[in-house]
Order: C-alpha cells, then structure tokens, then sequence
C-alpha cells in the first residue's frame, strides 16, 4: 500500500506541479467525461480528471477563451507525460504512461471538433498510432474516431483504409495471443458496417449488423449503428429498440472502462442527437407524427444546447423536421408549405450551402445533407406556379451534387417503402 501511495504522489507531481500548472477545480473535474473510466494507474486518473475539467470547463461557457483554456489544460497534461516516458517510463506499469496520453489525444480531438476544426481534431487521432503500448482499446476508439470524421468530410476512401487498419490490427493482436475484449471486438467490427453503409454495400454490411446477437457488450455508437442498417433494411421494430437502447446506453453513462471512450463525432453527446433524431425519422416512416415531431423537436434542442444555435448541425436537424412535414402533408392531405420553407432556408444557411450560380463539383461539407435539403426546398418550389422556375433550377443542383450510393435523391424525399428508406446520421451528416 506504500508503495502506491508514493507512486501515486510521484505521478501527480509530474503532471501538476511545474511553473505554469492551472488549478483543476474538484467541483469542476466532476461533469462532462467523454465517458466512463475506472482507469487503473496514476497517469490515467489524473488525466480522466483533466479530460472531466477541460470539457466541462469549455462546454460550459462555449467561448474561444473558454475552448483555449481547456486545450492549454490537455496540452499541459500530455507534455508533462511526455516528461514522465522520458524520465524513466511509467510509474505504474508499462502503457499507462501511453494509455493517459491517448486519453488526452482524444478529448483534444473532440474539443477541435467542437470548434468546427475537423483538421486539427484528425491530427490529434493520427498522432495515436505514434504510442504503440497503448491499448487495443483506446486505439480502436480513436479508429472510430478517424473513420468517423473521414466519413464526415466525404473522405470515403480513406475510411475504408483506416477501418481495414482498425481489422488488421485486431486480426494481428489476436493471432499473437494478445487478449482484446469483445466489446472492442465489436466496436471495430460496427465501424466496419458503417463503412459499408455509407459506401451502399448493404450485403457487406449486414456480415457485421445483420448477425450480431444482444450480448449486453454494445455501445451507444454501434447500437445506433445497427440500428440505422436496421432501418434502411425495412426492420423498423428492431431500429426502434436499438435506437431506444441506443439512448439508454449513452445517457446512463455508468459504463465503468476506458473502453467506452470516444473522440469527435462518436461521443455520447453525439449519440444521444443522432439516436433521437434517427428514432423521429423511423417514426415519421412509420407515419406517427405527432411522436415524429416531438422527438425531432428533442433532437434539435439537443443539438442547438451542445454545438450552438448557428452550428451545421442544427441544420442536419432542421432539414430532418423539414422532411417530416413534408412525409405529413402527404399522409393527410394538408398543407404545410410555409413551416416548410422556413425550415429549409434555415438549415440552408445553417449547413452554408453555395450558391446556386457556383460550380456544383465544388467541395462542399455536407453535401448529402444540403442535397437533401435543397432538393426538398425545390420540391415545395415546383407545386407552386409562380415558383416552379425557381424550384427546377434549385431540383438540377441538387441531383447533380447528390452522392449517395444507395438511394436516388428523389427515393430519399419519397418514403415509398420501408427498404428504401432514407436514414441522416446526425453524427457523419450523411444521408445513409
């Protein structure tokens, strides 16, 4: 017992104590984790506790000081490790020194993602394959992690690289004989199956959702996951629970291992908006509105209260509720086309899409999303004659930026039969 406690003071001298060590509040250090943690060592503790200031810290307030603030709070933990490694090693057994490093890589990663600055949030991820005695576990979530803001920029391709990264490492680890935990196991392997989703093999992605059993090992993102493969498939009974477990899962946040966490747009925040939003999607298909609207509704006050009422995200949601009026008006014969439009001009901006006068192979973040919403503003334009021009114009740059593989822009807008239906993952803003 000793001779923890002296480990234990060695470690929290190292990270805290140097010249410009910023003070972690305990009232401060006890909210807003990007996950569960029972972390075992000194280092892991400690950053866990710097990971629950940091983000509660920046979240709180939701300005730039605050943003910088909790960046210089992470980066001064990850470089006192640094010192800690080149001192001598790990106080508490090899890899945790590593383990509380990727930690920290990885609530770095989600504090530039909430910034809006993907680029530096993907930097953050790849730095994790530089610390080889990290675990499977973490080093698996910050796979997920990259093939999620891959997927997010429309980087397809290099989703599939990371993910085949992801498979390989896991095939290797287990035929050396190293232990990897079946929650991981199936973590790397929905990461697959989203993959396979967004790029519409949905035969390749049934292998990883399609035969997968309730072990009671899931987590919220591939419980969300299998859920959207679920509903695309036309198994809305089955979406509905795994969205509904989906949901309990990630706002119970009693997991209690450093399996569970996550970076950039796979935290739970990011599961609870894409689960609610997909569940109000599944049940305006489903033709109940009144419960469609009210659930959409939850999603987009959830999305405005983490990201902020002018975020892209917001937009995702809005163009979501916008479709959903749409799916009504046609099931009972009225009319909504003001509150439609309202909607689509807001996501619009939200989501900043280009000019209609602009090139239409230009890159644009989102695409799937402003496709969809620009395609369903087009729609309500041509039903009005005065305005149908407009609205021809609006419908050709849509078709002509939409990418989905699965779906014509015309199937996502028309829900005709449950296999075809039209999925957004709040997460990926991808139309799946």
């Amino acid at each position: 017992m000793l001779g923890r406690l002296v480990a234990r003071r060695t470690a929290t001298k190292a990270l805290l104590q140097c010249p410009k060590t910023i003070p972690l509040p305990v009232s401060a250090a006890r909210c807003f984790g990007t996950g569960g943690g029972d972390a075992s060592s000194s280092q892991e503790r400690l950053a866990l506790d710097m990971i629950r200031y940091a983000l509660g810290h920046a979240r709180s307030q939701k300005s730039g000081d605050s943003y910088a603030h909790a960046m210089l709070v992470l980066e001064q933990g990850l470089s006192n490790l640094r010192g800690v490694v080149g001192a001598g090693g790990a106080v508490d057994g090899a890899g945790s020194s590593d383990n509380a490093m990727v930690m920290l890589m990885l609530a770095m990663s989600t504090l530039h993602y909430e910034r809006g600055e993907l680029r530096d949030a993907a930097e953050k991820l790849e730095m994790v394959g530089q610390l080889g005695r990290a675990s499977l576990d973490l080093r698996v979530a910050a796979w997920e992690s990259r093939v999620g803001l891959n997927l997010e920029t429309s980087e397809d391709v290099t989703s599939k690289l990371v993910e085949d990264d992801c498979s390989r490492l896991l095939r290797t680890s287990t035929e050396s004989g190293l232990p990897v935990s079946e929650v991981t196991k199936l973590r790397a392997k929905y990461i697959k199956g989203l993959v396979d989703l967004v790029n519409g093999d949905v035969k390749s992605a049934e292998l990883s959702f399609g035969g997968s059993k309730d072990c009671g090992l899931e987590e919220g993102n591939g419980l969300l996951s299998r859920g959207e493969f679920s509903h695309c498939t036309g198994n809305f009974s089955f979406a509905k629970e795994l969205y509904e477990k989906a949901l309990l899962t990630s706002e119970a946040r009693d997991t209690s291992s450093i399996t569970y966490l996550a970076a950039a747009n796979m935290v739970p925040e990011e599961v609870i908006i894409g689960a609610t939003c997909a569940l109000g999607q599944l049940l305006s298909h489903s033709g109940k509105f009144e419960e469609a609207e009210e659930l959409l509704t939850k999603a987009l006050v959830k999305a405005e209260e983490h990201f902020g009422s002018t975020h892209p995200k917001v937009g995702v949601v809005l163009t979501c509720i916008a479709i959903m009026y749409k799916h009504k008006a046609q099931m009972e014969a009225s009319s909504s086309i003001l509150i439609q439009e309202g909607l689509y001009r807001k996501a619009t901006d939200l989501l900043k899409a280009p000019s209609l006068d602009g090139e239409v192979d230009v890159q644009v973040d989102g695409c799937d999303i402003v496709a969809l919403a620009r395609g369903g503003y087009a729609d309500l334009l041509c039903i009005q004659q005065n305005r149908k021009q407009e609205g021809e114009r609006m419908k050709k740059w849509a078709e002509s930026m939409w990418r989905n593989r699965r779906l014509s822009l015309a199937e996502a807008l028309e829900f005709s039969e449950p296999s075809k239906s039209a999925v957004v993952d709040t997460r990926i803003c991808r139309v799946l």
